[in-house]
Parts: structure tokens; sequence; C-alpha cells
């Protein structure tokens, strides 16, 4: 089959799932050429093999919210290829969540971490649970929950899962101290730890250090360094704080960071006490970056639009 044919016959068998099949589309239109050139790939069907995931794990977390109803979410593992190392990817807790997006995420974390030359493996999972405006307890009620269900498909040698959007160091933190006591054994199978249970160094920062990293090379092929760019970044969370960090003590000035309700444009840069002040903001669970401008009088809110107005030098999404 051609790969023109190899995708029809997947939007045909998927086509409920339009982030998958977008997924798909972009990743096997760019290799079109390196496929034509080896009949071998042809010969074994690697694409159609490649685009059917191995298994996916659908499952039912009930859990118990403060005032003492019992809520039900959709839990998922989408484990995707083993072929050079068990499966690793993130899981997500955000109402978005549902079976193509998580699909379409497992699937290019198979070329995301072949890339990094690891032999690791592609999966995803999460819930359409919703952690924001949750209490503690609740988080770790429904976690412990998810738990309940995943233990039974994950492990070290076999998939280890890590954070994605709303599953941090706390999400963790529940999830990790519940598969310790269903499986009365302390290993590495969730990344993203606390450093004091078995975390690394510089994991917080690792996502977004690598983005501006990235930058950083390709500036280099345009004989341009990152030194006195202006940048736009959107988000608040985790690696939109590690990407101000780093363009920050690269020399870089970041203006502005967006979150569901808008966008904050500060003229004077994003640096020290309000890099710090985004940990705050992302430990609140309210979403929302309004309060930033209520503690720095330097920048501005523009509610309900996004960064890309901004003038800037490199903007990153």
């Amino acid at each position: 089959m051609s790969v023109a044919e190899i995708i029809s016959e997947i939007t045909r068998k998927h086509s409920n799932e339009p982030e998958f099949i977008q997924a798909v589309k972009e990743v096997y239109t760019s290799i079109e050429d390196t496929y034509e050139q080896n009949p071998q790939f042809k010969t074994f069907s690697i694409l159609e093999r490649l685009s059917e995931p191995d298994r996916i794990y659908i499952f039912k977390v009930p859990w118990i919210n403060d005032e003492g109803k019992v809520n039900v979410n959709i839990g998922y593992r989408v484990q995707f290829n083993n072929a050079i190392g068990p499966y690793k990817g993130g899981l997500r807790f955000h109402p978005s969540v549902n079976l193509s997006i998580l699909k379409f995420l497992a699937f290019e974390q198979i070329f995301k971490n072949s890339l990094t030359t690891l032999p690791m493996g592609g999966a995803k999972g999460g819930s359409d649970f919703n952690p924001k405006g949750k209490s503690d307890r609740e988080i770790m009620r429904f976690c412990q929950s998810f738990m309940l269900e995943l233990w039974k498909v994950i492990g070290s040698e076999t998939d280890i899962p890590a954070g994605d959007i709303g599953v941090g160091t706390r999400e963790i933190g529940y999830l990790f101290g519940m598969y310790k006591k269903l499986t009365h054994t302390h290993t590495g199978v969730i990344t993203g730890k606390g450093l004091n249970y078995g975390g690394s160094l510089v994991r917080p920062e690792a996502t977004g250090y690598g983005g501006i990293y990235f930058v950083q090379e390709m500036l280099k092929r345009l004989g341009q360094n990152i030194e006195g760019k202006i940048i736009t970044v959107s988000g608040f969370g985790n690696v939109a704080w590690g990407a101000v960090k780093k363009a920050t003590q690269l020399g870089a000035k970041v203006v502005t960071l967006s979150g569901p309700d808008g966008f904050i444009y500060d003229k004077e840069g994003i640096n020290g006490e309000k890099i710090d002040f985004m940990l705050k903001l992302r430990a609140s669970n309210d979403d929302v970056i309004e309060p930033y401008v209520k503690k720095f009088k330097s920048a501005t809110f523009f509610e309900g639009k996004k960064p890309w107005e901004i003038k800037c030098d490199i903007a990153l999404p």
C-alpha cells in the first residue's frame, strides 16, 4: 500500500478519532520519501503495524469528593509500541481527555522517545478528571482509585508512566504511594517523583530547559544567539516556568505568560521574583494568570486573548 492508501484506510477505520488521524497524516506524509526508498518497509507492512496500538485499557475511576458524593471518571492507558523498550509516556488529567487525543499523543511518543536514542517505547494515559478547583484530599482519593486499576498493567520493565497536563509532583506522589502499597515494592515505575523519594535533580525544569536549548541550536544556524531577544511564551505551568527561567539566565527577555483567562504582558520582563511567583500560581489550582498583574504593576492583563499579538523575536507556544 502507498502512504496515501494507508492514511485513507486508517481514516476509514478510526473516523471518530480526528486528533489521532491528524497525527498519523502529519507523520506519515513527512516520511513518505523514506518509505518509498525502503521497499522492506512496505513488504513487512511497517506503517500499518505502527499505526495500531498494541493494546488499550479503559476503566472507570470512582472517587468520593469532600461532600461525600461519589463521582465517576474514565481512565485510559494506551500502550502503543514497545519495539525498542518498555512503554513510556505521561498521564494527563484534564476534561478534554479522550481516546483520540491519547492515541495521538501515544503515537507521537513512539518517535519522540526513539529519537532520544534511549531504549523506550511509546505510551500515554490519563483521565477526563479535572484537578483544578479540587482539594488535595479529593485529588489524593482520585489518584488512589486510578492506580487501583493502572497498577496491573505497568512496571519498571513493562510501562513507566510520567506526569503531563494536570499531573505534577503532587499527583505523582499520590499515584506512586498507592502503587507501592499495592505491589509491596519501591521500584522506579513512575518518573517525576519528589527528590526525597527517588526523583531526579532538574526534573521539574527539564522540559522547559530542553525547549530553550533547541532554540539556541536553531539560532546558531542563523548565526545568532538568544541574548537580548524578546520572547513571548504561552502558559504558566511547569514547561513555561523552565523555559522562562533558562531564557532569562541566557540573557533573553520574556514578556508574556498566558492562561485560559487571557495573557499578561510585562514590558519589564519576567525575571527574579516573578519567575518564583509562577510556581505559586501553578500551585494555586485556579488555572488563571490574572493574579500576576495584581502582584506586579509593570504587567497588563488582556482578558480572553492569546499572547501572539505582542511583537517579539521568538514565540514559544
